[in-house]
């Protein structure tokens, strides 16, 4: 299996299996990031600077990649990567929420959403990536990955004007 010696491959899943193992432990309140710095907790400016890079700069990449294609390789690294890094703040983020206590529980609704879109943005961008599932096409892969990121945006949109007490 070519992918198994790809340092690209095991970076990757490097940076997820940390998000996972930061997400436990942060459910099992083995650290926090609950703490204040200025007016928001630390976890309210991870979310928001995941948000805002995946939100700005994944299209900035894909407009790139077409206009610059001799760069293609290196526009798509700074894409799995920078976007694996965002995932992994804005797990941050959601952990701190569920692992808040009963009384001070939040309505999951839109932020449960995005979640699970940034969930699967993540499984089929690695299966695209690494054609971990060969059998599928890799126009399929794309179109499906594509169309996620689109939901991405429509449910963040939803998500803020909630959050703004708008909705």
């Amino acid at each position: 299996m070519k992918i198994l010696r790809s340092a690209e491959f095991w970076a990757t899943l490097a940076i997820i299996i940390v998000t996972i193992v930061i997400m436990i432990a942060d459910n099992l309140q083995w650290i926090h990031f609950g703490f204040f710095v200025g007016p928001f907790r630390v976890n309210h400016w991870f979310v928001w600077t995941g948000t805002l890079y995946i939100a700005f700069i994944v299209p900035i990449i894909a407009v790139s990649k077409q206009r610059y294609s001799s760069k293609f390789l290196a526009l798509t690294r700074l894409h799995i990567f920078g976007n694996l890094l965002a995932f992994l703040l804005i797990s941050l983020h959601f952990a701190g929420q569920i692992s808040r206590p009963v009384a001070f529980y939040p309505d999951l609704g839109t932020g449960l959403a995005l979640y699970i879109i940034m969930i699967l943005l993540v499984g089929t961008g690695f299966t695209h990536r690494f054609q971990i599932i060969p059998q599928i096409k890799s126009q399929t892969r794309k179109f499906v990955h594509v169309g996620l990121s689109f939901s991405f945006y429509i449910i963040i949109g939803i998500h803020i004007l909630h959050g703004l007490g708008f909705l």
